[in-house]
């Protein structure tokens, strides 16, 4: 048995609406330019356009949508510190 690959992470990302979005992905790069083209996440169409604000290190995918789902169910005052505060290396964005 393999291990895990440690190629997702968690983002948060900061929409016009000034409302916030959490999700996981592979490619973050590639997951944040199709929520702003409108292909995205249905929440980010119409909210359009996102920027990234945080998103946690390398981790499996069972253990990323785990992550998802706690942010998901916290206060969006505490969104951003339970992000990182989960992650080894979670990183901020500007």
């Amino acid at each position: 048995m393999s291990k895990p690959e440690k190629n997702w992470v968690v983002y948060l990302a900061r929409c016009a609406d000034n409302s916030l979005y959490c999700g996981i992905s592979s490619d973050l790069e590639k997951r944040l330019e199709s929520h702003n083209h409108g292909t995205g996440a249905r929440y980010t169409r119409s909210r359009r356009p996102v920027k990234l604000l945080a998103a946690s290190g390398g981790m499996s995918k069972s253990d990323a949508l785990k992550l998802e789902y706690r942010i998901k169910r916290t206060p969006a005052d505490k969104k951003l510190s339970v992000l990182e505060n989960a992650g080894q290396s979670a990183c901020k964005a500007d």
